[in-house]
């Protein structure tokens, strides 16, 4: 049996999650079932929501979290913090039901290291569950500012820079290319 791989793609550049998709799409491809977390986002409906459900059996998205979340040190104690941890504590039992069910092949956690950074999830657990995960699983965790921890257990970890956006020309979020 190949040990499964742990992958991070984290950094402040575009494309994190679309690389991350783009292997799901692969291993999809090689005939192996695959599953995607999605932690923060939560109401709207992204472009690879609409293709994954077309694709059908193997393959399954889910948006685990309640939308955007605004953070700064002051956050903590909010209401919408609150709701937001919730909704963090809920996904996280679903996703160590998920991976230890030893169903899939791949599991992609979009958006995991923003949710540790948050403080919505301890680093702990994510660290004990890629420890404790089944051997042949693969496993992708995206966001900006993985944890040293984190990338400590990866086998390769992809750092996105930005050296040019149009959002800084004041060019808009583009449906088909950044949802």
């Amino acid at each position: 049996m190949v040990d499964g791989l742990i992958l991070v793609n984290t950094g402040p550049g575009k494309g994190k999650t679309t690389a991350a998709l783009g292997i799901a799409l692969r291993a999809f491809g090689n005939g192996q079932k695959v599953l995607i977390l999605q932690f923060i986002k939560g109401a709207w409906k992204y472009g690879e929501l609409r293709a994954i459900e077309r694709l059908g059996d193997g393959i399954a998205i889910r948006q685990l979290g309640d939308g955007f979340v605004r953070h700064n040190k002051e956050d903590g104690g909010t209401e919408e913090f609150a709701k937001h941890a919730a909704k963090a504590a809920e996904a996280w039992r679903e996703v160590e039901r998920e991976v230890q069910s030893d169903a899939w092949d791949l599991v992609v956690l979009d958006e995991i290291n923003y949710a540790v950074d948050f403080g919505l999830v301890p680093v702990e657990k994510v660290t004990e569950l890629l420890q404790n995960k089944p051997q042949r699983l693969n496993m992708i965790l995206t966001g900006r500012n993985a944890r040293p921890e984190v990338i400590e257990l990866a086998d390769t970890v992809t750092e996105m820079q930005i050296v040019k956006h149009a959002y800084q020309k004041g060019i808009r979020a583009r449906k088909g290319i950044e949802y």
